[in-house]
C-alpha cells in the first residue's frame, strides 16, 4: 500500500506523450476515470487531458525557447494551471519544480524514470507513483490524496514522464 488512500489510485502508462490517439486512464476499480489525447500542431505537440465523459479538463502543451525542458498544463479556460520544469541542480537524485498558479507550488522527488516518487507541497504529500502496484512493465500507478485535484496531479505526472524520458 502506498502512502496514501488507495481509493484515489489510477493506472496509467509509460510514454503517453508519443501517442497520437486517445489512451484511457483508469481507475482502481479498472473504469475509465480520464482521456489523454494527442493533437499534432504547427510547432509542438500538444495534449489533450479531459475526464471520462469527454469534457476538456487541461491542455498540455511544451514550452519553447527555455533554457530548461518545461511545460506547461493549462486549464480549458486557457489558464496556466500549473508549469513543470526540472530543477537545475539535485543533488539527491531527481527533482522536479512545478509551479502551481496562485501559490503552493509542488516538488515532484525520487526515481523519476522508475516511476518511483512522490509530489509534495511543503511537507504535505499530494500523490505517490509507483509501479510496483502493477505487473505491467509499462504502467505504473498513481496515489492521488483525497481533497487534492486527481486530474492536476495526473496531467503533472504525464508531463514528468514525457520529461524525464528526454532526458
Amino acid at each position: 500500500m502506498g502512502l496514501l488512500n488507495q481509493d484515489n489510485r489510477y493506472r496509467m502508462k509509460q510514454g503517453l506523450l508519443t501517442i497520437r490517439e486517445r489512451y484511457w486512464i483508469e481507475d482502481q476499480h479498472g473504469q475509465r476515470a480520464f482521456s489523454v489525447t494527442g493533437k499534432l500542431l504547427r510547432v509542438r505537440e500538444t495534449l489533450i487531458f479531459a475526464n471520462a465523459e469527454g469534457q476538456e479538463l487541461y491542455k498540455i502543451q511544451e514550452k519553447l525557447m527555455n533554457v530548461r525542458k518545461t511545460m506547461a498544463i493549462e486549464s480549458a479556460s486557457g489558464h496556466t494551471a500549473a508549469t513543470v520544469h526540472k530543477a537545475l541542480i539535485s543533488p539527491l537524485g531527481s527533482k522536479w519544480h512545478i509551479d502551481i498558479a496562485g501559490g503552493h507550488n509542488w516538488v515532484a522527488q525520487g526515481d523519476l524514470l522508475a516511476h518511483e516518487y512522490i509530489i509534495q507541497r511543503g511537507l504535505d504529500v499530494v500523490a505517490e507513483v509507483s509501479k510496483r502496484w502493477f505487473r505491467l512493465t509499462d504502467t505504473y500507478g498513481v496515489d492521488v490524496k483525497p481533497g487534492e485535484d486527481a486530474a492536476l496531479a495526473l496531467a503533472v505526472t504525464v508531463v514528468i514522464d514525457a520529461l524525464a524520458t528526454k532526458d
